[in-house]
């Protein structure tokens, strides 16, 4: 009864993952440690499962629709494999509270970035010199035709998913909110694209870090196998919804879900329930 409960909460999880290019670990770690009583380490290495899950299942279904931009998601995955193998290697060295923390902290920080829309018709007055080079400007389908964007920032861009990387391997969550803000407020990529692209970005990500949790000892198959379908088919499903979604619909989506699931984590951590 327990794993059909965990496989449908990861059902959720992964449709609202791939609605906001979270990954659906965002919420599955929160969940398996409140609701199911699943120590915390643990359930960062089944969530990392259920990242490439997530992943595997609605990257391929953006990139057909074409809102996927490769060569971003290549390029700073660079990035985000160095910090997220660093980040698994320093999670066992930092106390079960402080994970907590932390991991409450990033998520109110990426709700409140996420929570500012830019205007749908920002355009980057120059392109950026080594986004150029790079060929990392591209467009997207929208109901009015193709729309073209530049990005910018690069530098900072990659310096931002080194940190995303590391958030990745220490909280097991892919990093998808810091990922999306990143790309979304500083790079000034469309939002549509920034999730897409994250939710192509942290199966690699995940994968990185997930070799050192199995090496560890705390990817459990048992509690892993229900929550890897299960994302997988709620990502599924999350992937066909997003392209009719409206942007600030989105927006909104993302700034809630992570803002109830921070404020949890925190409380849960400070009071000694993780």
């Amino acid at each position: 009864m327990t794993g059909l409960l965990v496989c449908l909460t990861s059902v959720l999880a992964g449709f609202i993952g791939a609605l906001t290019g979270l990954g659906g670990g965002v919420i599955i770690v929160p969940v398996l440690t409140l609701l199911f009583g699943v120590d915390i380490h643990y359930a960062i290495g089944a969530s990392l499962i259920s990242v490439i899950a997530t992943s595997s299942g609605a990257a391929s279904a953006y990139v057909k629709e074409g809102f996927t931009n490769l060569r971003i998601g290549m390029f700073l995955e660079i990035a985000t494999t160095f910090g997220a193998i660093w980040g698994a290697f320093i999670a066992e060295r930092i106390s079960t509270t402080a994970v907590g923390i932390m991991f409450g902290l990033v998520l109110i920080y990426s709700a409140i970035m996420s929570s500012r829309p830019r205007p749908a018709t920002q355009v980057a007055n120059s392109p950026d010199s080594l986004a150029a080079a790079l060929k990392l400007d591209s467009s997207f389908q929208t109901d009015a035709g193709l729309r073209y964007y530049h990005v910018d920032a690069v530098p900072l861009g990659f310096s931002m998913m080194c940190v995303a990387g590391t958030i990745s391997g220490l909280l097991g969550i892919g990093s998808g909110a810091f990922k999306v803000v990143a790309m979304d407020q500083v790079m000034r990529i469309p939002f549509k694209v920034s999730t897409t692209t994250s939710n192509f970005m942290i199966g690699v990500t995940a994968a990185a870090s997930a070799g050192v949790y199995l090496h560890r000892g705390y990817i459990d198959p048992i509690l892993s196998g229900p929550v890897m379908l299960g994302v997988l088919l709620g990502a599924l499903i999350g992937a066909r919804v997003l392209i009719k979604t409206s942007t600030n619909a989105l927006r909104h989506l993302f700034a809630f879900v992570i803002l109830v699931l921070a404020v949890e984590m925190i409380y849960s951590a400070i009071s000694g329930k993780l």
